[in-house]
């Protein structure tokens, strides 16, 4: 317990004073910003970027998703580990809810219909015979 003790205050010590800049290279370079690529202004050790634009971050995070409605009419719909009716149900959806969708691929067929939408975060996947989608979705 002390060993450890011991190891991490030496590991925090030589942490600071890696960080921490010499006092005579702080005042030299205290005066003057070293040269940096455009955009990127660099005082002491420490690196100042432009702020990212956070309605470009947040379209970027819900682009690559569409949303599907289903539509089982009074049942729920299965969602599978796999694009096919032989893999297991992991889940399900009500009829009528929103559902969101990464992409399609090609798996068993359900009624002459052999594509299937994978839900967000490896989820599972569900038939496009039952889910209405407004847009393309893109193939996987």
């Amino acid at each position: 317990m002390s060993r450890r003790i011991l190891k991490n205050g030496l590991l925090a010590t030589v942490a600071v004073f890696a960080f921490l800049p010499t006092a005579g290279a702080a005042t030299a370079s205290a005066a003057t910003p070293v040269p940096a690529p455009q955009g990127i202004v660099q005082y002491y050790n420490y690196t100042t970027l432009p702020a990212p634009a956070t309605h470009r971050l947040h379209h970027r995070h819900y682009a690559y998703r569409t949303v599907g409605r289903v539509t089982t009419h009074h049942v729920r719909l299965n969602v599978r580990s796999g694009p096919s009716t032989r893999y297991r149900v992991v889940s399900h959806r009500h009829n009528n809810r929103l559902v969101p969708l990464t992409c399609k691929t090609y798996g068993g067929s359900v009624r002459g219909n052999h594509t299937w939408y994978r839900l967000p975060h490896h989820k599972g996947y569900v038939s496009a015979h039952y889910v209405r989608v407004g847009h393309a979705v893109p193939w996987c």
